[in-house]
Parts: C-alpha cells; structure tokens; sequence
C-alpha cells in the first residue's frame, strides 16, 4: 500500500480539502516542517493574500523535558493576528495526535482563533489523544515501527519515504 502512495496526487487531493475548509478570512497555518511545505505550496496555488503561518511544537511537546529542541529548527512565525480568526492547520501526517495538542497551545499563547480546522496529507491512525483531522487526502495504516516522512524535492514536488523508527 504504501508504495501506491503519490505525494503529489495526495497534494491535489489535499488542495482540494483546503479550499472547501477555507472561509474567505481564513488563515492557513503550516506545523513545521512538512506541514510548513505544504501551507506555503497551498497558499499560493489558492491565490491566498498575505503569507501563511509556521508553527512550531516544540516548545510545548509533552515529551520536551526529554527531547528539548532537537530536530525543531523550525520557528512559530504568525503574520496576522490569530484573535477571532478562523485558522486551517496543515501537517503532512497525523499520527499520535501529540504534535496537534501541542501545536493548539502554541497556537493559543497568540490569541484566541474563531475556529481550527485540521488539513492532513496523510492519517495513518495510532491515535493516542482525541483529535481527528477535518481533511485528509489519505489514510493508510503503518507498524508503529515505522514512520513515514514527507520530503520536498529541490524543484518542489513531494515524495514520502518509509523508516525504521530510531
């Protein structure tokens, strides 16, 4: 199955998802990094104006005490104000559901959104908290030996790879 996986169908799919998530004063924000890629990508296929959001974990991860910032160069970076703005987060896989409870606390140390919407290239189940994605492109089913990583191309297309976790 997950060599049947095309990052760039699944990105047509999850433009797609996008735009019909998307109010016309909506925010598009991207979880470091993948879902960084695939907001930025996004937001200029849809012909948002202004940019697009970054938002990073890290600093609330439930596992912070132990990991710290390491593999999270990647900095919350908000060009609006998020107060009573409708925000559609973009990651490229939902898993645990850990990065998106962390992600909302980030999210709401800016303010308080109208409304969060989730956009997922991929959910490959394994849920460990109550959260669910409003879109996703697809959902496949992994060990949880393995994780499956989004890659951009210096050219900008998408690819996934498949690892043992470490």
């Amino acid at each position: 199955m997950l060599l049947e996986l095309d990052a760039q169908a699944l990105y047509d799919e999850l433009r797609s998802g996008v735009r019909a998530l998307l109010a016309p004063d909506a925010a598009l924000v991207g979880i470091w990094s993948g879902g960084a890629w695939l907001a930025e990508r996004l937001h200029a296929d849809l012909g948002r104006p202004g940019r697009p959001g970054v938002i990073s974990s890290a600093l609330h991860r439930d596992d912070f005490g132990s990991r710290g910032l390491a593999g999270s160069s990647g900095a919350t970076s908000l060009p609006f104000a998020v107060a009573g703005r409708h925000i559609v987060l973009v990651d490229d896989v939902l898993y645990t559901g850990r990065t998106i409870r962390a992600v909302l606390n980030e999210l709401y140390d800016f303010g308080r959104p109208a409304s969060v919407k989730l956009a997922v290239l991929v959910d490959r189940g394994g849920r460990e908290l109550p959260i669910a994605a409003d879109f996703a492109a697809a959902r496949v089913s992994l060990p949880a030996t393995r994780t499956l990583e989004l890659a951009r191309e210096a050219d900008g297309r998408f690819s996934f790879s498949v690892q043992e976790r470490r």
